[in-house]
């Protein structure tokens, strides 16, 4: 199958560097705050060098592009890059919750082929390779065969919940609060939820390996314009997510298409 070796080489490192973390929620570590106000520990920079070693060992040629190491420009000029992000829900980390995970993608020329998202804390690892199918701890995974009755759950940030965003989906859902977007994708991709919405900008290391879960999946995901997600450019941002599960009911995954960011969705003012 391709990208077997690059998929063979992710899960042995990512579950090395989830090891890594586990080590230090248990023996403890130092938090400090980045210039924009984020928190980061020991924990996310350790787990950033044990895949950094691993993956840039084995294939030396990629570039890399990481939450928790210097942005080089070089990797504009790569054919693949690693996209990385040592531990997203680094607050759910530091505050003993299960809602964080190493998330990891392999993009060439844009588009990810390779992906892997690792929570150490439950001993999930979700896995896919394009057009290899979604795997979670290298079973195929099938998510429900038909959406149950209950509301479906959509993962919403808590903030934009706060303020009144999407009030026009709140009668016909359940409210998941997003910790770790990466951690929500799989759970979407795998069935568990229906969906994902925030405006919130998010980096591509936050959602490069749950895009390929997502699609893989058979589910949709888009920026929050309804954007294709593009990977390894120069501004590695997006202006919001808006992602559905395989089994989104279709009325309700219509609904979130034609939310457009900035645009008057039931925004309360």
């Amino acid at each position: 199958m391709a990208w077997d070796n690059e998929l063979n080489v992710l899960i042995k490192a990512i579950r090395t560097a989830g090891a890594e973390a586990l080590r230090f929620a248990v023996d403890g570590f130092e938090t400090i705050q980045k210039p924009d106000q984020s928190p980061v520990t020991s924990a996310d920079l350790a787990v950033n060098e044990v895949l950094l070693s691993h993956l840039t060992s084995a294939f030396p040629e990629d570039g890399w592009l990481s939450e928790e190491s210097p942005d080089r420009l070089e990797r504009l000029q790569k054919r693949r890059v690693w996209v990385v992000d040592p531990i997203d829900g680094t607050k759910a980390f530091i505050s003993g919750e299960a809602e964080y995970c190493i998330s990891v993608g392999l993009i060439e020329q844009g588009q990810p082929i390779v992906a892997g998202i690792f929570n150490p804390s439950t001993d999930e690892l979700f896995t896919a390779t394009r057009g290899g199918g979604l795997r979670l701890n290298n079973k195929p995974v099938a998510p429900p065969a038909s959406w149950s009755s209950r509301h479906p759950v959509i993962a919403l940030n808590q903030w934009e919940q706060q303020i009144g965003r999407f009030t026009s989906l709140e009668p016909s859902i359940n409210k998941r609060p997003i910790r770790s977007i990466a951690w929500v994708l799989a759970l979407a991709a795998t069935g568990r939820i229906e969906g994902v919405v925030t405006w919130e900008p998010e980096n591509e290391w936050d959602v490069a390996a749950g895009t390929l879960l997502i699609t893989e999946a058979g589910g949709t995901i888009s920026d929050g314009l309804g954007q294709e997600l593009l990977f390894n450019r120069r501004e590695p941002r997006y202006r919001g997510i808006i992602a559905t599960g395989p089994h989104c009911p279709e009325a309700l995954a219509q609904q979130l298409r034609r939310l457009t960011c900035g645009a008057d969705n039931g925004i309360a003012s």
